[in-house]
């Protein structure tokens, strides 16, 4: 029997019982992996168990009436008995999330289009807060929010589930972040390391590389152990399928979980994204793995949920975003962090991206997420403009993490060159307007682009932190100083490939121990070899 009022539900059907056992047993923890491969009859018992120990539990349910419905959001009332964050279910079949309470009325967002909601439908209350699939089965699939597969692969088998709302490690939990998470990117694994569990913010104009650099370090990640997630927010879906096919080409979708809400989505499935992607990320975390993560990008985050908060008529505040913004972002990016060996001493490392006007970064949601992150890394327009790729600008990028975050020969051979760099840059402007210069000028210049043109680095090719190393000392050691700018590339990709080919004992020591002093004599000479080899030749570019 269902008996109805005008908000409430009495019902007491088999089929509400029925379905209250099926997702009790969904959520029953089987302990499968302890049990190797389960036997019919043991996973008999376990559920005989869980039904032998089963409550009726209350009957009444809450009901409400959509007041209004329009833009992915509902105004609902009668709806007396709900949470925040509860998840609804529309007459239709949708579902959706309460997100605002009020005396009289109740405001929710609809995940999903929502076309057939109208005034006067009824809209349950579901008893639990929402949550996602997660797990391993979910790695190399491309998933919506809600965890559904949109790549065409067929059904995700996983029985575990998260919520996308979760607090974030307390102080207590947490270790210091002293682990280095290679880029593969010279000037940020030199100048602006980023450690595992850190937060660093990209940032800059649209058009600067900011995916590129956050798809160059899911690149790097091959064969490290460390799992990513991409979660692409407000991108158009023809830029999403080419990230997935970099992916797809690299080998890298074989450790990746990418989660989609495209422009063509609602709002309200924009806004679940990164929390989506975040509790897919923890679960790994907690297992006592790495994870990095990336929110492409927080600004259409930001933009999505002022476009609900404007629906729910919440009141707006500085350049029309409404007054919880900065909790929106500090909850979802406060999660990232380095667990200590107590709690398995998993991590998670967030690499959130936000698009700049004009290179703004004083504007509300730049300013909001500087303040939350570790550092950040500006891509400046007219280092870009002017070739230098990736179009790192050294001066406002920071890493509050720094040293700590790099290996001990990486932390040696960089450490003054972000100074260098930074009064080269200075140095060029003042140049060019045609000042004669002394020689210690003319020196600083030359040692300057040198800088310039070892950081110069094509897409989509990370180097390992050995190599890099090697490029480092060669820089430092005066190997680049009588030798033509434009020539330094190809010389610098030559001797890796000589090194790899002819002593990969050099690079492997590198790797294990994190220092260069041990093989520096064999380096020495290796690098003197090269260079005498290499003198006489000319790069295939220009014998063609």
């Amino acid at each position: 029997m269902i008996l109805r009022t005008k908000d409430r539900d009495l019902d007491g059907s088999v089929g509400r019982q029925l379905r209250r056992l099926r997702r009790i047993l969904l959520e029953h923890d089987l302990r499968i992996e302890e049990q190797g491969a389960p036997s019919a009859e043991w996973l008999l018992n376990e559920f005989k168990g869980v039904v032998d120990q089963y409550q009726a539990g209350t009957l009444i349910d809450d009901i409400g009436t959509v007041l209004q419905y329009g833009d992915g959001v509902a105004l609902i009332t009668g709806m007396y008995g709900a949470h925040l964050n509860e998840v609804v279910k529309f007459q239709n079949g949708s579902y959706g999330m309460v997100l605002n309470l009020e005396t009289d009325q109740v405001g929710a967002i609809v995940f999903g289009e929502g076309l057939d909601i109208h005034s006067g439908d009824a809209v349950r209350l579901l008893g639990r807060t929402i949550d996602v699939p997660v797990g391993e089965e979910l790695i190399g699939r491309v998933v919506n929010p809600l965890g559904e597969p949109i790549d065409g692969l067929g059904p995700i088998h996983t029985t575990k589930r998260r919520p996308v709302e979760a607090p974030a490690p307390g102080i207590a939990e947490r270790s210091p972040v002293d682990t280095p998470l290679q880029t593969g990117i010279k000037v940020i694994d030199a100048l602006i390391p980023i450690g595992r569990g850190q937060r660093e913010l990209i940032i800059g104009d649209r058009q600067t590389g900011k995916t590129a650099l956050a798809i160059d370090t899911i690149l790097n990640q091959k064969e490290t152990g460390v799992l990513c997630v991409y979660v692409a927010i407000g991108q158009k879906a023809a830029t999403v399928a080419q990230v997935i096919e970099t992916l797809k080409e690299h080998g890298a979708m074989d450790y990746t979980i990418v989660v989609v809400a495209s422009a063509a989505d609602t709002a309200p499935v924009q806004y679940l994204a990164p929390y989506s992607g975040c509790a897919m990320a923890e679960e790994f975390m907690y297992q006592g793995k790495d994870v990095l993560i990336v929110y492409d990008d927080l600004s259409k985050h930001a933009v999505a949920y002022r476009a609900m908060s404007l629906l729910l008529r919440r009141p707006p505040g500085r350049e029309a975003y409404p007054g919880d913004i900065f909790y929106l972002h500090a909850r979802l990016l406060e999660r990232a962090a380095r667990l200590s060996p107590e709690h398995k001493g998993g991590s998670l490392t967030a690499l959130p991206i936000v698009e700049t006007l004009e290179g703004d970064i004083s504007a509300y949601i730049p300013t909001n997420i500087i303040s939350i992150t570790d550092g950040q890394i500006f891509l400046d327009t007219d280092l870009f403009l002017a070739g230098f790729r990736p179009a790192v600008n050294v001066g406002l990028s920071v890493s509050r993490v720094g040293g700590d975050a790099q290996i001990p020969a990486m932390k040696k051979l960089a450490g003054p060159l972000r100074l260098q760099l930074a009064q080269y840059r200075e140095l060029t402007s003042f140049t060019q307007f045609g000042a004669e210069l002394d020689q210690a000028t003319r020196d600083q210049l030359a040692k300057g682009e040198r800088i310039a043109a070892v950081l110069k680095q094509p897409r989509f090719s990370p180097i390992p932190v050995a190599e890099q190393v090697v490029t480092f000392y060669m820089l430092v050691n005066g190997y680049f100083d009588d030798m033509p700018v434009e020539r330094i590339p190809w010389f610098e990709a030559e001797v890796h490939r000589r090194i790899r080919q002819n002593h990969p004992d050099l690079f492997a020591e590198i790797t294990t121990t994190g220092h260069y002093q041990e093989v520096e004599d064999r380096l020495r000479s290796t690098l003197q070899e090269i260079k005498t080899e290499l003198a006489s030749t000319k790069p295939q570019a220009e014998t063609d």
